[in-house]
C-alpha cells in the first residue's frame, strides 16, 4: 500500500490500478493491459494522450521560460496571448480573465471576486450565492460548500452557512418529478421555487446563482427544455448574477465551444473554465468576469496598494504555453463540430441501452452521457452504490474505464478525437459489464 492519501477514494480498499503510460484515446498499465479512456481522465484529456504539439510546446516553454510569477504586474507574452484567446472565446461580456490552477481554486476565486465587488460598489450585504443540489463545484473549503453532493460534506464540517451558500432544487426530472408531472410542469415548480428562496432570503442580500450547464460528478443531468431561459429571466428580475461553471462543459464537450451555448444559457456574468482548456497536460483554470465588475475593482485596489489574491502558479508560463496551443488545435481542427458529430453518434448508440434491463434513464448531450442503474425499471428504485461501483469495475475488467457517479450511474466522458469505432468499442464492453451486473444482482437477489 502506497503511502499516498488518495483523492476521492475509499481509503480501506485503496489502490485500484496503475497507469503506466498513455498514447492516444487509450492508457496503459504497468501489467501492459490497455484500456479505454471512456472519461477523458477527469473528464479533461480531450485531446487524447501522448499528443506531440502539445509535448512540443510544453518543451519549448520550458527551454525558453520554465516559471515567472504574475504578481506586482509581472506578465509573460504567452499568458496576455491565452488570456485574448480566451476573450475572443467566452460568451462573457468584456471577459477580464484571473488564472489559477485547478476548477475548484476558480470557483474560490469567483467567490471572493464577488465579496470584492460587492464591498466595492457598497453593497456589503450582497454576498449570499444560490447553488444547486446534486451540483459538483470542487473540493476547496469554498468551493465545496457550493459543491450539493453529501460525501463530499460528510465529516468536513464545511462552513456552508457562514459563506452564505443556499441550496435550491436540482434540475433533474427523473428523479425530481411528482407523480403525474410533466417536464414543463416540473420546470415550472422548481424555478418557481427558486424564486420563493431568493424572497424569503432578500434578493438584496443574493450575490450569484452557480450552475454548471450540464453537471458532471452529481451525474451528467441535463435540465429540461426552457429551464435556464426561466431561470435567468428571474434572476435578472431580481438583479442576482448569473455564473456558469464550465469546469467540465467547456471547449466543445457538449458539442459547442461551452455548455451555455448549448443549452441556452445568455451572455453569464461569470465563467469558470479548466480541465479541457489544456487538454489536462499541464494544471490551468481561469475564472472569467464581464468587464464592468473587473473595472469596478480597481480603484479599491489602488486604494489598499494592492488586489490581495493570488497563487504562486496564476498564469505559469508552461501552462499558459500548453493552453494557447491546445486552443489553437481546436479551432485549426475543427473540433467542437467534431464534437458535435460524434456526440450525436454516442447518444445514439446509449440509447440502444434504455431497453437494458438495469438501465433507468439514459441522457447527455455531445460527448458527455450516462446511464442510471436501478433495480426497478417501473419504479426507478435505485440500487446500492456498490452495485454501480460493481459495473464500473465489470468496465475496467474488459479493458474500459468509466466512471461511477452520483451512486447511481455509469458516465462517459471519452477524448474529443474519440473515432466512431472507438464509440462502438466503447458500447462493446459496457454491454458486456452490463449483462456481469445484470449476473451479480440476480445472484445477490438485489432486483
Amino acid at each position: 500500500m502506497s503511502t499516498i492519501i488518495y483523492p476521492t477514494t475509499n481509503l480501506k480498499t485503496g489502490e485500484n490500478l496503475t497507469i503506466a503510460r498513455g498514447d492516444g484515446v487509450y492508457v496503459y498499465d504497468d501489467q501492459g493491459k490497455q484500456y479505454l479512456e471512456g472519461m477523458a481522465g477527469l473528464w479533461c484529456t480531450s485531446l487524447g494522450y501522448n499528443h506531440p504539439e502539445l509535448i512540443a510546446a510544453a518543451t519549448e516553454q520550458l527551454q525558453n521560460l520554465s516559471y515567472s510569477h504574475m504578481f506586482g504586474g509581472k506578465t509573460h507574452q504567452v499568458g496576455k496571448d491565452l488570456a485574448e484567446k480566451l476573450k475572443s472565446m467566452v460568451p462573457v461580456k468584456d471577459a477580464h480573465i484571473f488564472f489559477g490552477n485547478s476548477g475548484s481554486d476558480a470557483n474560490d476565486t469567483q467567490i471572493k471576486i464577488l465579496h470584492y465587488y460587492f464591498n466595492a460598489i457598497g453593497k456589503p450585504q450582497k454576498r449570499k450565492i444560490i447553488a444547486r443540489q446534486r451540483s459538483y463545484h470542487g473540493i476547496t473549503v469554498a468551493s465545496a460548500c457550493l459543491t450539493g453532493l453529501e460525501v463530499n460534506h460528510t465529516n468536513f464540517d464545511l462552513p456552508v452557512d457562514a459563506l452564505g451558500v443556499l441550496r435550491t432544487d436540482a434540475p433533474h426530472y427523473y428523479r425530481g418529478r411528482q407523480d403525474g408531472e410533466t417536464e414543463a410542469q416540473f420546470t415550472d415548480r422548481i424555478v418557481n421555487n427558486l424564486e420563493q428562496l431568493i424572497l424569503k432570503e432578500d434578493p438584496d442580500t443574493i450575490a450569484a446563482f452557480i450552475a454548471e450547464p450540464i453537471t458532471g460528478a452529481s451525474g451528467v443531468i441535463v435540465p429540461p427544455a426552457g429551464y435556464y431561459e426561466k431561470v435567468q429571466a428571474m434572476l435578472k428580475k431580481y438583479d442576482i448574477f448569473f455564473w456558469a461553471d464550465e469546469v467540465i462543459t467547456g471547449f466543445g464537450r457538449t458539442g459547442n465551444a461551452f455548455g451555455c451555448q448549448t443549452m441556452g444559457i445568455d451572455a453569464p456574468d461569470l465563467m469558470s473554465t479548466a480541465k479541457q482548456m489544456s487538454s489536462a497536460y499541464v494544471p490551468i483554470s481561469a475564472a472569467i468576469v464581464r468587464g464592468d465588475i473587473y473595472d469596478a475593482m480597481v480603484e479599491p485596489s489602488n486604494k489598499i496598494g494592492v488586489f490581495g489574491h493570488g497563487y504562486t502558479y496564476s498564469g505559469h508560463p508552461l501552462a499558459c504555453a500548453v493552453a494557447l496551443k491546445t486552443l489553437e488545435i481546436y479551432e485549426r481542427d475543427n473540433m467542437f463540430a467534431k464534437a458535435a458529430e460524434l456526440g450525436d453518434y454516442l447518444q445514439a448508440q446509449l440509447a440502444t441501452f434504455a431497453d437494458h434491463p438495469l438501465v433507468g434513464e439514459v441522457r447527455g448531450r455531445g460527448l458527455i452521457g450516462a446511464l442510471e442503474l436501478v433495480a426497478d425499471k417501473a419504479t426507478g428504485k435505485p440500487f446500492p452504490a456498490s452495485v454501480v461501483y460493481f459495473a464500473q469495475q465489470a468496465c475496467q475488467n474488459h479493458g474500459l474505464i468509466l466512471r461511477a457517479v452520483a451512486g447511481t450511474s455509469l458516465a462517459f466522458c471519452p477524448p474529443l478525437i474519440i473515432t466512431r469505432a472507438q464509440i462502438d468499442e466503447i458500447m462493446d464492453k459496457v454491454r458486456k459489464a452490463l449483462d456481469d451486473t445484470l449476473a451479480f444482482v440476480t445472484a445477490e437477489k438485489l432486483a
